[in-house]
């Protein structure tokens, strides 16, 4: 009764709808992906997406939410004290006046999605099981160090002043450069002219990331405040001028509005606000959004091309340039108005250069720690597990070579004209009988 007391039920019940949502947005990132990479690896990308539940999951209950926010050591990483979170009291409420536990199923959420969101640069090429142990290695040294620097307390970076409300650098900096440094190991596509498989997937993907984008951002006030109504208000503007935005840049670039386009554009202005969401005024999102897809639409159209980096579905064009704007815009347009909590206003609402320069030196020490230890960890694991499929299997697809699972009828037809074992299927009967994808008599 006494810790029934103690929460706010309103706020507690706000919490756990927040964290549905933002697990929602998962299988929306799929779908966003699964359309728009081609047919031949449309399951090995959605399942790179949605399997990072199971591996997140139980990892943030084993020690990620212990070595997030549990303890200090020299404000870089907590300790483990409570091995699956046992001895944890799950009931007593936080500071905010919401249960443990449901804090920490809401931030679970976010270590499920976070991983998902690089997947995309690397679809197509990459093995199965090297992008599971890299999932795990990168979660353990990366994710859970970033989250106690920034969002902790006792983090570094916190206590340097950097403001991050929802997730700009601990989440989409963090996964863009995981994105490039990984897209730099991989080298390029063999084939990078393909056509995407589902169009109307992207844009179902889009509305579920942008529906979850909500339990993302006015989830992270942790109640029904103002703050939850400024981040809700801000996410929906702030998504709208950079949807506007990239429309206009395709019929000024191209001649005519693209769907493809249009949904990048909108996933832009959602990563720019993250950080700035619960800070800024609508003007300061409406510049925020703009900002985010001038930015992203010029990487990804003029700059991307030079580097001679493979970046398949633009993860890091997207989330990381989106969100790097995003951080160091906040330390112009965060607003005291908005946010009496902050300790310095931005530059455009009377603060001063301090938290421009805090928010510029706390995204350029992300950037360099997210690459640093991007690279030490490819570097070690592909000494024992290759990172890259065959071409041979690059060139049939992920589907077949990794899961053996086609996405329809039309690519099972294909796999029947160029695989051995349809080739000769009665000296395949044995033992290989279900790698034959056609159906057989006994199975009707």
């Amino acid at each position: 009764m006494n810790e029934v007391a103690q929460m706010n039920l309103a706020d507690t019940g706000f919490v756990i709808i927040a964290s549905v949502l933002v697990w929602f947005m998962t299988p929306g990132l799929a779908f966003f992906y699964g359309g728009l990479v081609s047919k031949r690896n449309v399951i090995n990308t959605m399942l790179s997406v949605f399997y990072i539940t199971g591996i997140a999951i139980l990892l943030w209950v084993a020690v990620g939410y212990e070595l997030s926010f549990n303890g200090n050591l020299f404000g870089v990483i907590g300790q483990v004290q409570h091995l699956f979170l046992s001895g944890v009291s799950l009931g007593t409420a936080t500071v905010a006046r919401i249960p443990t536990g449901v804090y920490i199923l809401f931030q679970m959420m976010f270590a499920i999605i976070t991983p998902a969101l690089f997947v995309g640069a690397v679809v197509g090429r990459m093995h199965f099981k090297f992008l599971t142990w890299f999932i795990v290695l990168w979660s353990l040294l990366v994710y859970y160090p970033l989250v106690h620097l920034i969002w902790s307390p006792d983090g570094l970076l916190a206590g340097l002043g950097v403001l991050d409300f929802a997730g700009g650098t601990v989440i989409h900096i963090n996964a863009g450069i995981t994105a490039l440094t990984l897209s730099a190991f991989l080298g390029r596509r063999a084939d990078e002219h393909t056509v995407p498989y589902n169009r109307p997937w992207v844009l179902l993907g889009t509305a579920i990331l942008w529906i979850g984008w909500y339990g993302f951002n006015a989830g992270s006030a942790l109640g029904v405040n103002q703050a939850a109504m400024t981040a809700a208000l801000t996410t929906s503007v702030g998504a709208a001028a950079a949807l506007v935005t990239w429309m206009i840049l395709d019929i000024w670039q191209t001649g005519h509005p693209t769907l493809i386009g249009t949904c990048t554009g909108a996933l832009c202005g959602l990563v720019g606000i993250t950080p700035a969401t619960g800070y800024v005024t609508s003007f300061g999102a409406v510049c925020i959004g703009v900002a985010s897809t001038l930015a992203s639409y010029w990487f990804i159209s003029k700059i991307k091309p030079r580097l001679g980096i493979d970046d398949t579905l633009d993860a890091f064009g997207c989330h990381g340039v989106s969100g790097i704007v995003g951080s160091v815009l906040t330390g112009v347009f965060a607003s005291k108005t908005v946010a009496p909590g902050i300790a310095h206003a931005g530059l455009a609402y009377g603060g001063g250069w301090h938290l421009l320069l805090i928010q510029l030196a706390g995204t350029i020490i992300v950037i360099a720690l997210v690459a640093a230890m991007v690279t030490i960890i490819t570097s070690i694991l592909t000494q024992f597990v290759a990172i890259r499929v065959s071409p041979a299997a690059e060139k049939m697809g992920l589907d077949y070579s990794e899961h053996a699972e086609p996405v329809d009828e039309e690519v099972a037809a294909s796999w029947e004209q160029h695989t051995p074992v349809s080739s000769f299927p009665d000296e395949f009967k044995g033992q290989l009988h279900g790698f034959d994808p056609r159906p057989h008599q006994n199975d009707q």
